[in-house]
């Protein structure tokens, strides 16, 4: 792309007021997406004990988490074949119907079949408002502002259940769903208002098949591990065919993706051995999470008789020791460059706190349930960010977004097989214990009642409703202590994480990929263009960087005469006024500046319009081409001689960073004076 082209670019894009209301209606939307992962949680046992269904449980939440992760792919390339405002709109007009209709459901069947509906909207949600954030955000600027989003997922995870909560004590449990409508419907309007269709399309031969092959054994594997053991058993003939059909669809998958043009995940990704190691590893953290996140609002709402909104306050711990590890570690990685060390540590920390959370009852006081709830999630966050980190670290080029995607995949997937595993596990266990039960419970006596009313205890004598408690707590506790083992085999699995040398662009963190376990599905040039823009913000100041590179490239002239020129370069023609506006600073501030470049015979001056000449053109694409020197030593390991679309990132960046309006402060009042023969 020319200077001309990307400037022209640039100007298109929202600005000022305009740039704000859009990002803000971008973060809402992204922020209904992403506290729909665990707005429900608190919120199941009231479901449960309104409509019934306790077997079900666990699908409420692994719908949403299936459905989004699986149609990811499938909107990020959409958006990038027909548009990523329509897609975006469209997204959100899903996401809308299905909390709707979740908040109508009569019964467990509707609302996991719009919870579904309710995931294929919020996949869309997630992915595209980042990736919207690119065409409307110029490069330099992009890594902070997609920074932001990281923090959305950072508010999702601490309030979702908090905010569940509350929703159950003051209104009921379908405002869960009901609450996205009017915000949704106010970020889809400002999207229709101030967005532009803005952005170049791509062609794609989307993997259709292959996406349909993931969800068909995905749902085979989860409704085998569900099913397993309470409605059939292990060994009978439905649970088998589960099994024998999920393993040969996944060999159908295998197949289908070494043949399709643009796979959503590469068989060869799965025989690289860090991508192989971080995936299982992430499956297993998310497998973690999510149980813990589904079960331990049951416990705390039913075991100790604490109000929804109550059992919101007491995961606080366990969000917080996740925020704080996530970013703790992140910022630690950028500084002395290792990453192995840290889900070494985390892995057998998660699953120390899950053995401790298993001996949990109804006589455990509130800080020691806060001390172990913050262990967890400090272990969680110890491991979930560096896998990102260590993969991406790991692949070549061509495979960085999709392996990218796939950690945060497998870590999706993870959680929803740890949902439906715990599910399974806590209704056997309750089913045993009730039946041992059986002689001092009254006759009719509904579990599942219980679980959404704790209060109906009450009316029971005291030693009937200390059994139940004990029942409750020994059989969650269960939930937990079979998750020990998962973690113990991700905590192996990390001996044999190969650290290598860390590359530049592997220290940019986006948290968005850590909190809250975001589905990703940026393509490796979007990747490339993120962590670029975030090392440029890094860069030394503007006007530093301008004096560094009119030495490099032989132009005598003060850095706010190499601001002027870059930016009338890329303009062609532009009126004194507006290259003023540009940077900020009064006509009679930047004449100094610009008389230089005129004397140089860089510029013309006609009638107060500026235009470049030959050799100030022939100037400014000195001052690129250092430009991409300087910014190509950011790339170093990624062989940008080897993949011409590296080199075109570096190309466009280059160019669309210099003359940047972020940059006019050269033309301010605290730079030094250009007077004529300076």
């Amino acid at each position: 792309m020319t200077a001309t082209a990307a400037a022209r670019d640039e100007r298109a894009m929202p600005k000022g007021r305009d740039l704000y209301v859009v990002l803000g209606a971008l973060m809402l939307a992204m922020l209904l997406a992403a506290l729909d992962q665990t707005i429900v949680s608190t919120a199941l046992p009231t479901i449960v004990s309104d409509l019934g269904g306790l077997n079900h449980l666990s699908w409420v939440v692994t719908a949403y988490l299936l459905a989004s992760t699986a149609s990811t792919p499938l909107w990020g390339k959409l958006g990038d074949q027909y548009g990523r405002k329509r897609l975006f709109q469209a997204s959100i007009v899903i996401f809308l119907i299905g909390s709707a209709l979740c908040g109508l459901s009569q019964n467990m069947l509707e609302l996991i079949v719009f919870r579904a509906l309710q995931g294929l909207g919020g996949g869309g949600l997630m992915v595209l408002a980042v990736a919207i954030v690119g065409d409307v955000v110029p490069p330099r600027e992009r890594g902070r502002y997609q920074g932001l989003f990281g923090a959305v997922f950072g508010v999702a995870s601490v309030c979702g259940p908090l905010l569940g909560g509350w929703f159950v004590d003051n209104l009921t449990w379908r405002w869960v769903f009901y609450i996205n409508l009017p915000i949704g419907v106010v970020a889809l309007a400002v999207i229709a208002a101030v967005l532009h269709a803005t952005g170049d399309r791509e062609r794609h031969r989307i993997d259709y098949l292959g996406t349909l092959l993931i969800v068909g054994w995905a749902v085979g594997l989860v409704l085998m591990t569900t099913w397993g053991g309470t409605r059939y058993a292990w060994a009978s003939a439905p649970i088998i065919g589960l099994a024998v059909g999920s393993v040969a669809l996944i060999a159908v998958w295998v197949l289908v993706e070494r043949r399709a043009a643009e796979p959503i995940m590469p068989p060869s990704l799965l025989r690289h051995p860090v991508f192989a190691l971080g995936g299982a590893i992430s499956f297993a953290v998310g497998f973690a999470m999510f149980g813990a996140l589904t079960f331990l609002p049951i416990f705390l709402q039913v075991v100790h008789g604490v109000s929804p909104t109550l059992s919101g306050v007491y995961l606080l711990p366990m969000m917080l020791g996740l925020l704080i590890s996530s970013i703790g570690s992140g910022q630690l990685i950028t500084r002395f460059g290792r990453y192995k060390i840290y889900p070494m540590v985390g892995t057998p920390i998660i699953a120390l706190a899950l053995y401790l959370c298993s001996s949990l009852d109804e006589n455990s006081t509130t800080l020691s349930m806060s001390l172990r709830f913050a262990l967890l999630g400090f272990g969680l966050g110890l491991v979930m960010q560096v896998l990102v980190i260590a993969v991406q670290n790991a692949v070549s080029y061509e495979d960085l977004g999709s392996a990218t995607s796939g950690v945060t995949f497998f870590r999706q997937i993870g959680g929803s097989f740890g949902v439906a595993v715990f599910g399974s596990i806590f209704s056997n266990q309750l089913a045993d214990h009730v039946a041992d039960l059986a002689r001092v419970l009254p006759a009719g006596f509904d579990p599942a009642a219980v679980q959404g009313n704790p209060g109906l205890l009450d009316r029971y004598p005291a030693a009937v409703k200390d059994a139940v408690l004990h029942a409750y707590a020994e059989s969650i506790d269960s939930v937990f202590f079979w998750a020990v083992p998962v973690a113990a085999v991700a905590f192996v699995l990390t001996w044999f994480l190969r650290e290598v040398p860390l590359r530049a662009t592997s220290q940019t963190t986006d948290y968005g990929e850590g909190l809250g376990a975001a589905p990703n599905a940026r393509s490796s040039r979007h990747e490339m263009e993120r962590a670029l823009s975030e090392l440029m913000r890094r860069d030394a100041r503007a006007f530093e960087l301008y004096d560094r590179l009119a030495a490099s490239s032989g132009v005598s002239l003060p850095a706010g005469s190499v601001w002027a020129l870059c930016r009338i370069a890329k303009d062609g023609t532009v009126t004194g006024q507006d290259l003023a506006d540009r940077a900020g600073v009064r006509v009679e501030q930047g004449r100094p500046y610009v008389d230089r470049l005129v004397d140089a015979g860089y510029v013309l001056r006609r009638e107060g319009a500026l235009s470049v000449t030959p050799s100030g053109r022939g100037a400014a694409e000195r001052l690129f081409e250092a430009r991409r020197a300087g910014l190509s030593r950011h790339l170093d390991g990624w062989a940008p001689e080897e993949h011409p679309e590296l080199a075109d990132i570096l190309s466009r960046l280059a160019e669309a960073s210099l003359g940047d309006e972020a940059d006019g402060e050269v033309l301010g009042p605290g730079t030094r004076p250009a007077a004529r023969g300076a």
